[in-house]
């Protein structure tokens, strides 16, 4: 690769639309450019980055026996009717008509068509077990495109699936492909953290999340310090024990002003003090939070969720709860149509399904435990609400923010809370998709038994983006050797034409070992303007020819430390060859 050639153009300033430090470098250094949001094209410079991932993908899936198939982005209805994920997918579906039209789909995921090619080709149990996996193109119409490439609206996933005649054999197969993801995530070259996860609308009795652990990700997993760590969305508080009512009877108050947690610890501090002579704080009260859930069918019901007024509820918690239906905000015509909802002063007198709202508690709110909470009267509280004994709920949902600090589920300490972009999936489907589709096959005793899958992403164009935001600093991109889009960049500097002829027999040099060269041969560009470039573009080892040339010297730089050293001429190549070698061991 050539600069004088080079389909690059590297821009000093960051680009308007660009959030993040990684997504801004690989714009200005020329790897990828924006389309629309969401949507990025790939250039060369980025394409060498992004066959380096997929290589490392295909070699690891290779190694553990799966097999490479592709399927075609452009999808009929018929399969994912049958799985009723035309409907649940909700406006996340990109869909479109051809000319006779039929329905179809751009895939955003292909379970269904890996059920249906297996079910074509094979029915015994000898053929079984059997890992195929993909590297293509899905589209998913993201209400929020952010990040560049972390987030978008078109971007390319691994999905590899198993399938196994029973549990023992996928449980086989799924540790198989946790241990390839361990190598991929390892190979790749960014911290990640392996979490439990919450299987959703994809289902299965198992699940886990591989996450990128950066401060800008989506994502708030928990750990502990014996190993546990889950997504908070997976993360299951025990149910409060039943305990023995010591409230004395129920009595509504008179608070006025008081539409906020913090105003209603004030006034009944002030006016109506415990008899224990503690203060009142948020954990004593009970805050109820309205939503509309908007099913995939376009229809709408309300929830209520009943958590501590210590705590809010975690939007992402209550999504993978409700899921496949959608959260909305409870606005005012939803008011108007439960008149006996008050505003700021709502109680479990008016909710429950009997009265039209379903009515959830946090589990953390046990069976004969007393609350302050809405009276259903304007400026009106209740005190010593005990659930059981003076109002029940129509279950529990774990919806309620993790805090850190909390106590770990495992037992052990209490929680740490960090953040993370999600990288990798892998479920234990178990049957519901070839249920769904009808794959199934002979068992060793003749009779039809449904497949049971597994599978398995990685999120390939993504990938890329979390590695640039890892492996940076105020110059530049600083990329791994493993996904760096060349072994070397040469940097020629100077007019004096022995400089370029010296750089070019380098480049031969090296290229004749099978290394990657990246060589800046532009003539009539400035060595700061150079120095600048290589820097931004992030190639592990620099090495620059120019007015040390006649001193019989080059000088090597290393990226990622920035430490310099010169070297004579004639051993550039070897020193070269060790530096990569060293990194490779």
């Amino acid at each position: 690769m050539r600069m004088s050639t080079l389909f690059v153009r590297t821009l000093r300033d960051d680009p308007a639309d660009a959030e993040l430090p990684g997504h801004k470098l690989l714009v200005r250094a020329g790897y990828i450019r924006r389309v629309a949001p969401g949507i990025y094209t790939w250039l060369p410079l980025g394409m060498k980055v992004l066959a380096k991932v997929e290589g490392i993908i295909r070699e690891e899936m290779d190694a553990i026996g799966a097999q490479e198939v592709k399927f075609p982005a452009l999808l009929p209805r018929e399969p994912y009717e049958a799985t009723n994920r035309w409907t649940e997918y909700g406006d996340n579906l990109f869909k479109l008509q051809d000319r006779k039209a039929n329905d179809m789909l751009l895939g955003p995921t292909h379970e269904e068509m890996f059920c249906l090619v297996v079910k074509d080709m094979y029915s015994s149990y000898k053929d079984l077990p059997l890992s195929l996996y993909q590297i293509q193109n899905k589209y998913r119409d993201e209400a929020r495109p952010r990040a560049g490439i972390l987030r978008g609206r078109e971007f390319i996933m691994k999905d590899s699936y198993s399938f196994d005649i029973d549990a023992a054999g996928l449980q086989k197969s799924y540790d198989r492909h946790r241990d390839a993801y361990i190598k991929i995530f390892n190979r790749l070259g960014f911290e990640y953290v392996i979490v439990q996860a919450d299987s959703g609308a994809m289902g299965g009795s198992a699940s886990e999340e591989f996450l990128a652990v950066s401060p800008h990700g989506e994502d708030t997993f928990v750990r502990d310090d014996s190993g546990y760590a889950a997504n908070v969305e997976a993360v299951e508080i025990p149910q409060a024990p039943k305990q023995d009512v010591t409230a004395g009877p129920a009595h509504v108050e008179p608070t006025p002003d008081t539409p906020t947690i913090a105003t209603l610890v004030d006034a009944l501090n002030a006016d109506h003090p415990r008899i224990d002579g503690r203060q009142w704080t948020a954990a004593d009260t009970l805050k109820n939070v309205l939503v509309m859930l908007r099913n995939p069918d376009g229809t709408r019901e309300p929830l209520a969720i009943g958590v501590p007024g210590d705590r809010d509820v975690d939007a992402k918690r209550l999504e993978a709860k409700v899921s496949p239906a959608e959260v909305e905000p409870f606005e005012e015509k939803d008011f108007a149509a439960y008149p006996t909802l008050v505003k700021g002063y709502i109680g479990p007198g008016a909710l429950g399904e009997g009265k039209g709202i379903r009515y959830l508690l946090d589990p953390s709110i046990g069976e004969g435990s007393a609350w302050v909470t809405g009276a259903d009267q304007p400026g009106h509280h209740v005190i010593d609400l005990v659930y059981g004994r003076d109002f029940t709920a129509d279950g529990t949902i774990q919806a309620a923010e993790i805090k850190e600090g909390d106590p770990s589920p495992s037992g052990a300490g209490t929680l740490k809370l960090a953040r993370g972009i999600e990288m990798g999936h892998i479920f234990q489907l178990g049957t519901k998709y070839a249920e769904a589709l009808g794959l199934k096959v002979l068992d060793e005793s003749g009779k039809l038994t449904t497949v049971t899958m597994g599978s398995y992403g990685v999120g390939v164009t993504r990938a890329v983006g979390v590695i640039a935001e890892d492996n940076l600093d105020d110059a530049g991109l600083i990329w791994p050797r493993t996904v760096a889009p060349a072994d070397v960049h040469i940097v020629a500097t100077g007019k004096d034409p022995a400089v370029y002829l010296k750089a070019e027999e380098i480049v031969r040099e090296l290229e004749s070992l099978q290394l990657e060269v990246l060589y800046d041969d532009r003539p009539k560009v400035s060595p700061g303007v150079k120095f600048k470039d290589a820097e931004l573009i992030g190639v592990p080892t620099i090495l620059v020819v120019g007015k040390g040339l006649a001193d019989g010297v080059v000088e090597i730089k290393d990226r990622r430390s920035g430490e310099r050293r010169e070297v004579p001429v004639s051993s550039a190549v070897g020193e070269v060859l060790g530096e990569i070698n060293a990194a490779k061991a």
